[in-house]
């Protein structure tokens, strides 16, 4: 069963992750504190983090950095990043992000971006 963390501070954006991905089999877990995401994701043991590119405190990208620089110490934990707009995209994988998602979220976007870092959705 796959267990991901869901890194957003918006309300909507973590009930539109959840309509995506709430399926027998999957466990989410929310998470609005940007600042010890990776530090929680390392605890929990997840198997990915889906990331909101517009956390007001923090942003996406230095959330998918904290991503990248806790690996070397906890292993590797991919983040999808959400994104706005398609030209962020580069960016996003600059940061650390192993795939990213649109918003708005489309639910096939989202798992296919899972299931391209090796996390299946049914």
């Amino acid at each position: 069963m796959p267990r991901i963390l869901v890194v957003a501070d918006d309300p909507w954006v973590r009930n539109e992750v959840h309509a995506a991905l709430s399926l027998p089999g999957v466990e989410l877990v929310d998470h609005d504190d940007p600042t010890n995401a990776a530090e929680r994701a390392a605890t929990l043991g997840v198997d990915a983090a889906v990331v909101d590119l517009q956390i007001r405190s923090m942003g996406g990208m230095a959330v998918t950095r904290d991503f990248r620089d806790l690996e070397a110490t906890n292993g590797s934990i991919p983040v999808v990043l959400l994104l706005d707009r398609h030209a962020d995209a580069f960016l996003a994988r600059r940061a650390g992000a192993a795939a990213w998602a649109s918003k708005p979220i489309e639910a096939h976007e989202l798992r296919r971006a899972l299931a391209s870092i090796g996390v299946t959705v049914p």
